[in-house]
């Protein structure tokens, strides 16, 4: 997308009743979002926006100061991100209804599809605490990214304890991302270490954005969208943590749980999960077995070692931490033995790949 036309998405993004529904119908329908920021009633009407909700666009859109809100970004170091960008979680892109844009702060990257949502109750046990903070570790340690929703209660120990290891978060707010609009306040210093460590605290509400109540269920559905997984620690009867596991069910996703005492009032939840077909979490493994997280940590590993060539490409991406058989490699990559041979050579060579001998060959880690 053009950086014009993202432009007229962000002004349109301002206008509080143009949420992902309503910017997708009008994507839909409009060559770009400048056409559809400056439509008239009839074009809207067409659009399949509903009247009364385009009269009231067309009634305010001169309000909004494009270069106000530019300015404010700018100054704030806010990026923006949209599906089209490369840089736009893919996770994300598969659920129902992705954002249409994003505000971010920090970085995102590619690896963050190695992530674990934590979420749970405000008012925590010590036992709540201790297996938030035990289970948490273990995933931290095991490359996971911890994303959670920055709330205080669980979802402070999931961020605080993730970055206590030098480990990557990501926070996920129902406000939008100026440092006058995060919420809750206290939480204001959490945002920014969170930014500083090279996590990532991100929003798809515009700048300025309250904590409404209704804005909190749908910023759910991201914090459960961005992750191969739900693990609810603590949840009451009515928990908000309840209400992103659902999302995470609804969007073909892990629901994991901490079963709790059945005399707890913060564990009702959890445990009504359980009963409901969430996986019961005691120890780390049950999640780590669940995702198969040994291939999806061989497949990142082996993005970060650099090609130098298109042979030395197709092979890594072939190659395991698990010896292989070079016929079995010439049958996968379908390239000529010969320059199998070759390229294999050269990669020994460079410390990329370990000869076992036999013909067979691993990862150099």
């Amino acid at each position: 997308m053009e950086n014009n036309d993202k432009k007229y998405l962000i002004a349109l993004s301002h206008f509080q009743k143009f949420g992902p529904k309503r910017l997708k119908i009008l994507k839909k329908n409009f060559d770009n979002f400048e056409k559809a920021f400056y439509a008239n009633l009839k074009e809207l009407k067409t659009a399949n926006i509903e009247e009364n909700v385009a009269q009231e666009f067309i009634s305010t859109r001169d309000n909004i100061n494009f270069n106000l809100i530019l300015e404010k970004i700018n100054k704030e170091n806010i990026r923006i991100c949209t599906p089209e960008d490369d840089v736009y979680p893919k996770l994300l892109k598969e659920i129902y209804n992705p954002p249409e844009l994003l505000y971010y702060k920090g970085e995102l990257k590619e690896n963050d599809e190695l992530s674990l949502a934590v979420v749970g109750t405000r008012k925590f046990t010590n036992y709540g605490k201790q297996a938030t903070e035990e289970i948490t570790r273990k995933l931290v340690n095991n490359k996971m990214t911890i994303v959670s929703g920055l709330a205080l209660g669980i979802d402070t120990l999931a961020h605080n304890t993730t970055l206590n290891l030098g480990g990557r978060t990501i926070a996920i707010l129902g406000t939008g991302i100026d440092s006058q609009s995060i919420y809750p306040t206290t939480n204001k210093y959490l945002a920014e270490k969170i930014i500083q460590n090279k996590g990532a605290v991100i929003s798809e509400f515009p700048l300025g954005t309250q904590p409404l109540r209704y804005n909190f269920p749908q910023r759910n559905r991201i914090i459960s969208g961005l992750t191969l997984g739900t693990l609810v620690v603590e949840a009451g009867e009515k928990s908000g943590a309840l209400i992103t596991a659902q999302y995470a069910l609804e969007q073909n996703r892990e629901v994991f749980a901490i079963p709790g005492s059945i005399y707890s009032p913060t564990s009702i939840g959890s445990n009504n999960l359980i009963k409901q077909g969430a996986r019961t979490v005691t120890r780390v493994e049950d999640i780590l077995e669940t995702l198969d997280l040994k291939s999806i940590s061989s497949y990142i590993d082996n993005k970060k070692i650099i090609a130098d060539t298109p042979e030395e490409k197709v092979i890594i991406a072939n190659l395991k931490n698990e010896p292989i058989h070079i016929d079995e490699l010439v049958r996968l990559t379908k390239l000529n033995t010969s320059i199998i041979n070759s390229t294999l050579t050269m990669m020994e060579m460079k410390g990329i790949i370990k000869n076992l001998g036999g013909m067979q060959y691993v990862l150099s880690r």
